[in-house]
């Protein structure tokens, strides 16, 4: 954690300037940046799976579109259907 003291005789203003140099060369915020939107990486199986599931799911709607019985109530049945 970066602390700052107020020297005698100092004015905010070069206080604050102070402690933004030392944030800066730590490098914290640049670590924070970096990791904000970082997600972790999901395993060889987990990306599998979601690539089987993903095609089942596909290929019953085509399915259906093909009879003409497509709409959102048969979606939700047929995700309810997958993940049993």
């Amino acid at each position: 954690m970066i602390q700052v003291r107020k020297k005698e005789k100092e004015t905010p203003e070069s206080m604050i300037r102070r402690f933004s140099r030392r944030v800066q060369q730590s490098g914290t915020l640049q670590r924070a940046r970096k990791l904000r939107f970082r997600r972790d990486e999901k395993s060889k199986t987990e990306r599998r799976n979601e690539a089987l599931y993903k095609t089942k799911i596909r290929k019953e709607i085509g399915r259906l579109k093909k009879f003409g019985k497509f709409d959102e109530e048969s979606l939700r049945e047929i995700k309810k259907k997958m993940n049993r």
